[in-house]
């Protein structure tokens, strides 16, 4: 297995982004294109999905965290 980065996606010109809530514990098992966290913006909600097969190692956000572009929100353990 290999370490995989979970970060902020760019959500456009935004001020401020808020993690609201994981949607997986540490531990589990995700698929390539399940839903991992939820972020709010100042104009809308966007659900993150998982971009690789694996699974959620560390949480290192907290739900009501405010984060921005780039910041490590977990840490996956990922199939090659």
């Amino acid at each position: 297995m290999k370490e995989f980065l979970l970060k902020t996606p760019d959500l456009g010109d935004t001020e401020k982004i808020e993690l609201v809530r994981w949607l997986r514990k540490e531990g589990d098992s995700v698929s390539q294109g399940d839903e991992m966290i939820e972020l709010v913006t100042d104009k809308a909600a966007f659900p993150v999905e998982s971009p690789y097969s694996g699974i959620l190692k560390k949480i290192i956000m907290e739900e009501g965290s405010v984060v921005k572009k780039g910041d490590i929100l977990g840490i996956m353990d990922i199939n090659e």
